[in-house]
């Protein structure tokens, strides 16, 4: 063996040698792994240090860089799509001149985005009241005016023609459906704990969106629903906010020229026939259908369905509700002229007596309380989710209301 061979260990028909070099690569290896994280942490402590000496000047600049991100990006997005400088204002008046949804114009084919005014101030154009079929664009149209606001508050140029911005305190919103099952709120329990929040804490410098309010529950206790809130809001002694309200309650049309700021505005609409082209404009004056059964055609509902949908629709109508709305409106004018001043607001149910029935012209069904107390007495308690329960009280509470 070489001079510089140590034996290590002697085995039955070998023996082991290793040389200064391999126990030198030996320690090395070994006793790097615990090298390597003693270097670490002495980094990782000279680093915290160095940060908490220097963490307002570092703060100072993240801050800096952050606010020059944001503002190249509204730079770069407006000088891209043309958006404006809006004029901002304390009296309160939203002014839009072609306003444009920023996201949905960027999801569709380019120049196919149609363009729409608002008008919206704290005197006269208090309220908008926007009725149309589904799929027209009233949700989209003020989703983009709450939009068009909130970028102007923040500093940046907005998607219009031009724009005259009023400052808001606060932006609610009411739009869409949801629920909350886990803890037994229903869709419509969900709805109406948003409308009253809004409602509590809304201010006449608020800008108010609601998307079709009542229309969880039946159509008289929605649109009564519907009614009263809009007053609500109307009413400069009580809240006097500056709102979009778009519904399906065409009733609610007769509000204009009835309260005070409150105007109709609906989507225009072209029909050819049976088939129909939602405009997407925004018009003065209000929608006298809702065309959900076309829009039922078009998203594939069986032809069978829709037939019978259209047979059904010439049978009911919503002439019975629209009189006795005008018949209220012609009582509390007449009251007005002999000086019996309610020491409330009326609202529809004020004349119409018990439920309005969907199936009255089908059916002479008549419920009796002993039928009520009947189904009562027969619900399984200890097997009915909150929900469940829920739904069961709504419905005998219709039926109660029937025979009230």
């Amino acid at each position: 063996m070489p001079s510089d061979y140590i034996r290590k260990q002697t085995l039955a028909n070998a023996e082991r040698f290793y040389t200064p070099e391999l126990k030198e690569l030996e320690n090395t290896i070994l006793g790097s792994e615990d090298k390597l994280n003693h270097l670490e942490n002495v980094m990782y402590t000279q680093l915290v240090r160095l940060l908490s000496d220097n963490v307002e000047r570092i703060q100072r600049t993240a801050g800096a860089i952050a606010s020059c991100d944001v503002l190249c990006s509204l730079s770069f997005v407006a000088q891209k799509q043309g958006y404006v400088r809006p004029k901002m204002n304390t009296e309160g008046r939203i002014r839009i001149e072609e306003g444009r949804h920023p996201v949905v114009e960027m999801m569709i084919p380019s120049g196919s985005f149609v363009s729409n005014d608002t008008l919206l101030d704290d005197q006269d154009n208090r309220i908008a009241i926007i009725t149309g079929p589904n799929m027209a664009g009233k949700s989209t149209y003020m989703r983009q005016t709450a939009l068009i606001v909130l970028m102007a508050q923040l500093g940046s140029f907005v998607p219009a023609r031009s724009a005259e911005i009023g400052i808001v305190d606060r932006i609610f919103t009411r739009v869409g459906a949801s629920d909350d099952l886990a803890s037994g709120q229903s869709t419509f329990m969900v709805e109406m704990n948003e409308v009253a929040n809004i409602l509590k804490n809304a201010t006449p410098q608020s800008l108010i969106i609601l998307d079709e309010i009542g229309r969880g529950t039946s159509t008289f206790d929605g649109l009564s629903i519907a009614w009263a809130v809009v007053e609500h809001i109307a009413d400069p002694s009580i809240l006097g906010a500056k709102t979009l309200f778009a519904t399906h309650y065409h009733e609610l049309t007769e509000l204009e020229g009835r309260l005070p700021g409150v105007h109709n505005y609906c989507i225009a609409v072209k029909e050819n026939g049976e088939d129909i082209v939602f405009l997407r404009k925004i018009v003065k004056g209000g929608a006298d259908r809702s065309y959900g059964i076309e829009v039922a055609r078009l998203a594939g509902v069986p032809q069978s369905v829709i037939d019978r949908s259209r047979e059904i629709a010439a049978t009911l109508s919503d002439d019975e509700i629209r009189n006795r709305m005008r018949d209220l409106s012609e009582t509390e004018q007449e009251d007005e002229k002999e000086g019996k001043r309610s020491s409330r607001k009326k609202h529809p149910s004020d004349q119409i007596e018990g439920q309005l029935s969907f199936f009255d012209s089908f059916s002479t069904y008549d419920l009796k309380k002993e039928e009520v107390l009947k189904t009562i007495a027969e619900l399984d308690m200890d097997h009915m989710s909150p929900l469940d329960a829920m739904n069961r009280l709504y419905e005998l509470q219709g039926k109660v209301r029937e025979f009230a």
